[in-house]
């Protein structure tokens, strides 16, 4: 009996369980103002704690009959329906693309079927009339066969000959746009795909050039027109565009004539300028056109005195086609196509004014790209740093880029004029007495200059140099090329500060830079950024006092696939704190390529190449031979253009003018030693660095070095086994101990350095011949070294003790002993140079 009311004892206890742990776990029905209360905390916290889920029970009483476990998988399911409805959301806007995309590649599709019936078509009527050939030439009637098209007079001065001229204009744009009026082929390196930006081709033969894209765009097609119409904000080479005549059309569409200029991309070429009639209309499928061409006249357009710098260019058909898409946003066709009159720039620079692929990446392909760059930014899906606007940070690019130009070209209606210009300076000096700096909307923030701005400009020509790796080089190694006085003094000039002028205030420069981003375009083709300059001034009062310098920058072209796209940097100096308005005074570099790159030739360079010259001493058989045939397919040319600008007084003039000429062609020998050093040919190991003019090769450098080390000193500096043939300079080059090798000169330089001898000065081969001999050591040394110089030169070496030397970042590095010699050339009666060997050396 106990045991059967034991065993019912248990029973009930565990149903009792049971019952409990499914009341636990049951479906709860929320009410909806539980539903409410829930979704508000949901707002502020996704994933609320234990203690905020308990907190919630407390402070709503609506939620008092639920348990905390209840809420806990609430908050689960919410977010697992969040995230499935984010995915669906994804994967619709996906499915989207890849119909928009489908629909581009069968039309792409159709065109090339079309364009293929066309040339059988054709290559059948060649083939019948190469059989008659003999025929027709004894039969006078078959010189009837071949027509020439009358095309009716046009009378451009009225409006029914201009709109007679638009339909012709829209006929011929379509025929393009859609048709097989030209023959377009692929743009190399640019793929169609659901992540590409779109479509693009390049005319393959024929009259002028020609490009063309299509793509998907997240916008509506009247929002696309109207951005497409404002060409200055997109199109960075555009300096102006007027519209001198517009009438209506019919459907709804417009009639303009306008007058354009465009800026010269370097100081060896004029400007262009195009007098064009521009067709706004609809088609009948909702979709809408805006079609270009020129009106015939070279004399045509607007007789300003300005016109005598620019050369009449001609645009034939071209425009845009924007179609709407049934899920949203639009299909857009670009086609551009230009002559842009070769025969008026140097003969070098054709290739600049024939290739299609130029016109395909600075207007076509970069029209597209703005247009998914607004699309991203309206729906939200860019995020830029510093709490700057989208709008702003174009604005700051285009103004970058336009004040450069404006430098690079100036144009007397500016106000620029050429100083003490003769033709045979390799600098050339414009001044401008008018450039007042107020073009902001703030009155407050604009800068009246007391004498103007001389802009310092050059340009000249590179051979075998990847414009894009030239480009990460200057802006990753400023202090290979800048000088920070002259930054300075540009920063200074644009402050109202009692410390403006750097005479004032001396600063010592660190050498070091940080880069803080600002905005990039969608394909990262274009990098905004700030730039600071760490400096302190060197006065003894404002030891603590930070004398930073700011910069503004834009970086573009740095990708080395882009084909014909022209690699620039240009910055201006700025307020730590620069107001969206701020004034600015651009410089910079641009870099364009004359030539294009191949499929080989991509593929036979490296993506990421050795800036430091390392691999230049990687001596081998088979990097040998790497390089070699690297050198011979990389057989390129580009045109480097330089132009910096300084305010300055009336009265100073002449200084400022010294000064830059003499600081741009500074500048202008550093470029041409990094140009040597990162192309292709410079980092040839068989040829190796060319340390100077008049020094030898870096092999040959090496050999001189070990065995002067074994006349003076009576012992190896490397194994035996190390020093035949070209091995010599790889084991040297990967030697523990830092060697040097300086000139023999009143103020002796770095001529060489090993690896080790570069990591201890922190700096690079190409930097390497700026850095003077007492740069290096310090006090101490230099008075050990001064002591022990007479000895080096009579008995040819010299044991130095232990000591203290500078890296070129101030940091201190010490070492545990140092030997010297001299360096015989191979007749062994003269002195090339002295070495040192630092041994055990390490940063303090």
């Amino acid at each position: 009996m106990a045991m059967a009311i034991a065993q019912q004892h248990r029973e009930s206890s565990s149903s009792g369980s049971i019952s409990k742990h499914l009341d636990a776990g049951k479906y709860v029905r929320y009410t909806a103002e539980q539903v409410e209360a829930l979704e508000r905390v949901y707002l502020e916290c996704p994933k609320p704690s234990s203690l905020r889920r308990q907190q919630l029970i407390r402070e709503c009483p609506i939620l008092s009959n639920i348990e905390p476990k209840q809420i806990k998988v609430w908050f689960q399911n919410r977010r697992c329906r969040e995230k499935q409805r984010k995915e669906a959301s994804r994967l619709q806007t996906v499915n989207r693309k890849l119909t928009a995309m489908n629909k581009l590649l069968m039309e792409e599709n159709d065109r090339l079927q079309k364009q293929v019936s066309q040339l059988v078509c054709e290559n059948g009527y060649m083939r019948q009339q190469l059989q008659t050939a003999s025929a027709a030439t004894t039969d006078a009637s078959c010189e009837s066969v071949v027509t020439t098209p009358q095309h009716s007079l046009r009378d451009a001065n009225n409006p029914a000959g201009l709109l007679s001229i638009a339909e012709e204009t829209l006929a011929e744009f379509l025929s393009k746009a859609t048709g097989t009026a030209v023959d377009w082929v692929q743009m190399p390196g640019m793929k169609p795909g659901p992540d590409s930006v779109g479509i693009f081709a390049i005319s393959h033969s024929c009259s002028g050039v020609a490009a063309r894209a299509c793509g998907l765009v997240s916008l509506e097609p009247s929002k696309i027109v109207e951005i497409l119409k404002d060409r200055p904000s997109w199109f960075r080479d555009c300096r102006s565009l007027e519209v001198f005549t517009m009438f209506p059309a019919g459907n709804g569409g417009t009639v303009e004539l306008l007058y354009t200029q465009i800026y010269a991309p370097t100081t060896l070429a004029p400007a262009r300028d195009f007098w064009t009639l521009r067709y706004t209309t609809s088609l009948d499928n909702g979709s809408l056109v805006v079609c270009e061409r020129s009106l015939s006249g070279s004399g045509a357009a607007p007789n300003t005195a300005s016109a005598a710098q620019f050369v009449r260019a001609e645009m034939l058909p071209s425009g845009y086609l924007i179609r709407p898409c049934e899920g949203g946003g639009s299909i857009i066709h670009i086609v551009d196509h230009l002559n842009l009159e070769a025969w008026s720039v140097p003969e070098v620079l054709r290739p600049l004014y024939e290739s299609s692929r130029v016109v395909a990446q600075k207007m076509t392909i970069a029209a597209l790209r703005y247009i998914r760059q607004i699309a991203q930014e309206t729906s939200g899906e860019v995020v830029y740093g510093l709490g700057r606007q989208p709008a702003v940070l174009r604005t700051f690019s285009q103004r970058l880029s336009r004040g450069f130009n404006d430098a690079i070209n100036g144009f007397n209606d500016d106000g620029w004029s050429l100083l003490n210009c003769d033709g045979a300076e390799d600098v050339i000096i414009a001044v401008n007495s008018t450039k007042n700096l107020n073009t902001t909307s703030n009155p407050a923030n604009s800068l009246s200059l007391p004498g103007g701005v001389l802009c310092a400009k050059a340009s000249m020509l590179l051979q075998n140099v990847p414009p894009a790796v030239l480009v990460r080089f200057l802006r990753e190694h400023r202090s290979e090329w800048a000088d920070f006085s002259v930054d300075a003094y540009s920063a200074a000039s644009l402050k109202a500060s009692p410390y403006s002028y750097p005479g004032v205030r001396p600063t010592r420069f660190t050498g070091s830079q940080i880069i803080m981003p600002l905005g990039h375009t969608i394909e990262q083709e274009e990098l905004l950024e700030v730039i600071r300059l760490e400096g302190h001034c060197l006065a003894h009062e404002d030891a603590f006092m930070s004398r930073d310098i700011h910069l503004l920058q834009i970086c573009s072209g740095v990708d080395e696939n882009a084909v014909g796209a022209c690699s620039e940097l240009v910055f201006a100096p700025i307020d730590e704190m620069f107001p969206d308005d701020a004034p600015l005074l651009p410089s910079g570099f641009r870099i364009i390529p004359l030539d294009s790159k191949s499929g080989e030739m991509q593929e036979a360079l490296t993506t990421h190449r050795t800036l430091d010259l390392t691999s230049s001493l990687e001596v081998g058989p088979a990097t040998n031979q790497a390089a070699g045939d690297s050198s011979s397919c990389y057989n390129t040319r580009s045109v480097l253009t330089i132009a910096f600008q300084f305010p300055f007084e009336s009265n100073l003039q002449d200084n400022v003018a010294t000064m830059a000429r003499q600081y741009v062609r500074s500048v202008i020998s550093s470029v041409q030693r990094v140009a040597m050093a990162i192309s292709p040919s410079g980092l040839s190991p068989a040829v190796g660095p060319k340390l100077s003019a008049a020094s030898p090769e870096a092999l040959t450098l090496a050999h001189w070095i070990c065995q002067s080390y074994s006349y003076y000193v009576g012992a190896d500096l490397l194994r035996s086994e190390s020093i035949g043939g070209d091995s010599v300079l790889k084991n040297l080059w990967h030697h523990q101990d830092a060697i040097l090798c300086c000139s023999l000169k009143s103020l002796p330089v770095l001529i060489f350095a090993n690896q080790a001898g570069l990591d201890m000065l922190e700096t690079t081969l190409v930097a390497l011949q700026d850095i003077s001999l007492d740069k290096i050591f310090d006090e101490s040394g230099r008075k050990g070294l001064c002591a022990d110089f007479a000895k080096i030169m009579q008995q040819g070496f010299a044991y130095l003790p232990a000591g203290i030397c500078m890296s070129t970042m101030g940091r201190h590095v010490s070492y545990e002993q140092a030997i010297s010699w001299k360096v015989l050339s191979a007749e062994e009666n003269t002195v090339h140079c002295l070495a040192f060997s630092f041994i055990n050396w390490s940063f303090v």
